[in-house]
């Protein structure tokens, strides 16, 4: 009897392996080639090149679709596929391992020059190459991407991850002043920076802006999404400049990683754009959320953050339109009492003692321990987290979001905090600081928080688009979808998207 075989491509089978490097399942990989107008795959002189191969599936899709749309132009297949990895498919792999991989994937060897090439080029690298390089150092970090010299100057036993790309000046010398048309890739997205709790620092940037300078017809990248909003001071500049770049025609986001790497959770979710260098306007900016697309035409730059999520521009506009203040304003930095995340008081109360909040529970100090933030400190005041409630941004089972952790709550005169936590409002009725609760468990306001965060983490700066109230009486989401004239289909947005707090 005649079974049917299994024939797994090896390149999506090795997109589910590791969750150290993000490798590109085939089928990601040509949603991101579709971006681009098909007609480039027709011509000769088209060139491409990715900057961070790792499997090499961009490569290889690429010389796929060329051997199709050249097939009328150069009939005989061997000399059709000889042109093609002569003349116009380039990379750069970032490690050596994935150097090996990708000529594999390309030229079905590692080694360009062997007699199984099925282009044979006269050195081992063919036209993807990997050179070994060390970071340049200055003060302890990388002058080219910031890595610690603590954490990555190792000697020759261990991986530098001085990606080749982004530790030159001149991009345009890697292959001797070539200009490409398409510059394609998923960048590695971060490199530790050493320590206990020290945020490990965005990269992914850099390729963007490093591709750019070679000003290629056109660019596109599959980059996490935490640019959207927030991060670090580097992410802040990388989103002015993408939210004011007229030329990013198509931008698509999945708010949850999982839909494009179902092995990897990927803080605040992904995306990838094009670039088109001859594009001035605004941009097609679709969200997946289970599968479902939402498209929109729309301008990034229309508010302080790229809002994800395009059921919920029009909802914004009308919360705006009461020129009201953001509850920002009665919002703390973090670390409000100046107290860090490991900060801790004695096991049992003491006359005068303050009681203090930390992941650990409560424990209790002396007020002259307190240096920040003692105004609040004999008040009833919000305490919330800095984290969110989902795991890396990602929604539920049901698709639904909480946003909030359960530990938002109310705490009164002489309870503080540690670096854990920020805390809301500053009253001296414990009525206010309920009525405030009760506003922040509202669908409503969580909604806001949720369309405004690329991360897992809440800070005073997500606050900008939460109106600020009255808080003389309690609120509900009847009262604020009434007072915002949300219609039935904005508020059955909402209460799709958010789960009612315990």
């Amino acid at each position: 009897m005649k079974r049917d075989t299994y024939n797994p491509d090896v390149l999506n089978c090795l997109a589910n392996l590791s969750n150290d490097e993000v490798f590109t399942p085939p089928s990601l990989a040509n949603q991101v080639l579709d971006l681009l107008p098909q007609e480039l795959f027709e011509s000769p002189t088209t060139t491409f090149l990715d900057p961070v191969s790792k499997s090499g599936v961009f490569l290889r899709e690429i010389v796929k679709r060329l051997d199709r749309g050249l097939e009328t132009q150069m009939p005989d297949r061997q000399e059709r596929i000889e042109h093609i990895l002569r003349k116009q498919v380039f990379g750069i792999a970032i490690t050596e391992l994935t150097a090996h991989l990708s000529r594999r994937s390309v030229y079905c060897s590692k080694n360009a020059d062997s007699p199984f090439s099925v282009c044979r080029f006269d050195t081992v690298d063919g036209n993807i190459h990997y050179r070994p390089l060390r970071h340049t150092w200055a003060n302890g970090k990388c002058r080219y991407c910031g890595a610690s010299q603590e954490v990555y100057d190792r000697g020759d036993q261990a991986e530098q991850y001085a990606y080749e790309f982004i530790h030159t000046d001149k991009p345009h010398t890697l292959f001797n002043n070539m200009k490409f048309d398409v510059i394609i890739g998923n960048p590695p997205y971060q490199l530790e920076t050493g320590g206990a709790g020290k945020q490990a620092k965005p990269i992914y940037d850099l390729f963007v802006h490093q591709a750019m300078k070679l000003n290629p017809r056109f660019l596109t990248m599959i980059v996490p999404s935490r640019w959207f909003s927030g991060g670090m001071k580097q992410l802040e500049d990388f989103r002015e400049k993408m939210m004011n770049d007229g030329r990013i025609r198509v931008l698509v986001d999945y708010a949850n990683a999982k839909e494009c790497f179902p092995q990897n959770s990927i803080s605040g979710g992904v995306c990838y754009f094009l670039w088109d260098r001859d594009h001035a306007g605004d941009c097609s900016f679709t969200n997946i959320k289970a599968g479902k697309e939402d498209k929109l035409v729309r301008p990034l730059n229309e508010f302080p953050v790229l809002v994800r999520y395009n059921d919920a521009v029009s909802i914004l506009h009308k919360t705006k339109a009461m020129k009201e203040s953001a509850l920002s304003q009665i919002v703390s930095s973090l670390c409000p009492y100046g107290l860090p995340t490991n900060y801790r008081g004695k096991d049992t109360f003491f006359e005068n003692a303050l009681t203090l909040h930390s992941s650990d529970g409560e424990s209790y100090i002396s007020r002259k321990e307190i240096q920040k933030g003692v105004e609040c400190i004999d008040t009833y005041k919000i305490v919330m987290g800095k984290v969110s409630a989902e795991h890396a941004g990602e929604p539920g089972k049901d698709g639904m979001y909480r946003v909030l952790t359960a530990s938002t709550r109310v705490i009164g005169p002489k309870e503080v905090c540690t670096h854990s936590y920020f805390i809301i409002g500053n009253y001296e009725q414990k009525e206010y600081a309920d009525n405030l609760l009760s506003y922040l468990y509202t669908k409503f306001v969580r909604f806001l928080l949720l369309v405004t965060m690329s991360s897992i983490n809440l800070s005073k700066s997500v606050f900008w688009v939460v109106p600020l109230q009255d808080f003389s009486h309690p609120w509900t989401d009847e009262m604020l979808y009434q007072k915002y004239g949300l219609t039935d289909e904005e508020v059955a947005f909402i209460e799709s998207m958010i789960r009612p707090m315990e």
